[in-house]
């Protein structure tokens, strides 16, 4: 199969020395443009794997990863800039090269972006094919962008109020990297009306706004798309009824992990009838400590420190710090005037919770209270209430 590869620069010398290195076939496409002449060739671009030439254009680079989310990456660079290079990745990049990359290493980083450049071939000529059959339309697409999109419906509704409701929706964590790419929104898409708006909000993850239903509805819809994938979604339905968009992705998430956790609750059930010591395993107050612990160390310390990495760049004139000790876990948000902050603690034998506090010049103005049983506290679910616990400091 012939590879299609992308040149963006503005020194035409640079597109002579990478084509050196790229050992083309005969079968496969190169092109070559500088960043000004992208804006009419985007629509092609995403099967392919593009190679971007950042000496002196480091903000044109970043501005075009921005857009091409998703679309294997390489940035070549005159040196190793440690500070660029995180700023590359942050914005989707999926590797780098510099003049000092021996031709070895640089071949290896090609074969998996053409790997990838290949999947995304064939996932674009399958909507294709059911674009032709007319089973989902040109513009059925899915959004990345989901706060702005959100806000555009709820105000659409909100001046042309209609039956409609959100769905958030997620495997289970265990299966969540197994699945392939697209497979989950390919075949959401396959059942949903052209009105119809899905938005990814983190892997395989997505929140859907189906409209002209009810939640009644909404769940016979969702059975039929769960009965056609190999692995189980879980879903969590709201009726939109004048939510803001923080009221209704909470509610969503809180439903989504709802029906996740009761799923797991009847299997440990099940398993606990046959097994008296795992029934009263949470009755012994150090076991429950000694799970707590493991918690803090397998899953909250490593979510604290992936949210604090990803946001303390993004966020200017704030500190992000997180500390985890004393069997008490804190992640906090601090700027001028705002802060926000989240505390997970054990306050005895059963209950594991979450304490979502923002302050507005050191006054409390909103705080909740997530409550879990232990077995409920995975790092899929924390991380999407750490991701909502930063969207909510961000509107303070």
């Amino acid at each position: 199969m012939a590879d299609k590869i992308v040149l963006v620069s503005d020194d035409s010398d640079f597109f002579d020395y990478i084509r050196t290195k790229l050992e083309l076939r005969k079968s496969d496409e190169l092109f070559t443009f500088s960043f000004d002449e992208l804006t009419d060739k985007l629509h092609f671009l995403t099967s392919s794997v593009i190679i971007i030439n950042s000496e002196n254009s480091q903000e044109k680079t970043l501005a075009l990863l921005k857009i091409l989310k998703g679309v294997p990456c390489i940035v070549s660079a005159y040196n190793d800039d440690e500070k660029f290079r995180r700023k590359c990745y942050r914005e989707g990049m999926f590797d780098f090269i510099t003049l000092l990359t021996p031709d070895s290493d640089y071949r290896a980083k090609m074969l998996p972006a053409l790997n990838v450049a290949s999947l995304i071939a064939k996932n674009n000529r399958y909507r294709s094919i059911l674009v032709k059959n007319n089973i989902i339309t040109k513009h059925n697409d899915v959004y990345i962008d989901y706060n702005s999109v959100i806000d555009e419906i709820l105000e659409k509704l909100q001046n042309n109020p209609s039956k409609s409701v959100f769905c958030a929706i997620s495997p289970d964590e265990k299966v969540k990297f197994l699945l392939q790419p697209n497979t989950i929104e390919t075949i959401i898409l396959n059942h949903i009306r052209k009105n119809d708006i899905l938005m990814n909000y983190a892997p395989n993850k997505y929140f859907l706004f189906l409209f002209d239903l009810n939640t009644d509805e909404a769940q016979k819809l969702w059975d039929k798309i769960n009965s056609e994938i190999s692995h189980k979604l879980y879903a969590g339905f709201v009726q939109v009824n004048n939510q803001k968009r923080t009221q209704l992705i909470d509610l969503a998430l809180n439903q989504l992990h709802n029906n996740i956790n009761s799923s797991k609750t009847d299997i440990n059930t099940s398993i606990s009838k046959d097994n008296p010591a795992i029934q009263n395993s949470y009755s012994n107050f150090k076991m429950f400590k000694q799970n707590f612990e493991n918690k803090m160390g397998k899953i909250i310390s490593p979510v604290f420190y992936q949210i604090q990495q990803k946001y303390s760049k993004k966020l200017s004139g704030i500190s992000i710090e997180q500390k985890v000790e004393n069997g008490c876990s804190d992640f906090y948000i601090k700027g001028r005037h705002n802060s926000g902050s989240v505390r997970i603690t054990s306050p005895g034998f059963s209950k594991i919770n979450i304490d979502i506090t923002y302050s507005d010049n050191g006054q409390n103005v909103n705080t909740k209270r997530i409550s879990l049983e232990p077995q409920e506290l995975e790092a899929g679910i924390l991380e999407d209430i750490m991701e909502q616990f930063v969207l909510g400091y961000k509107e303070l």
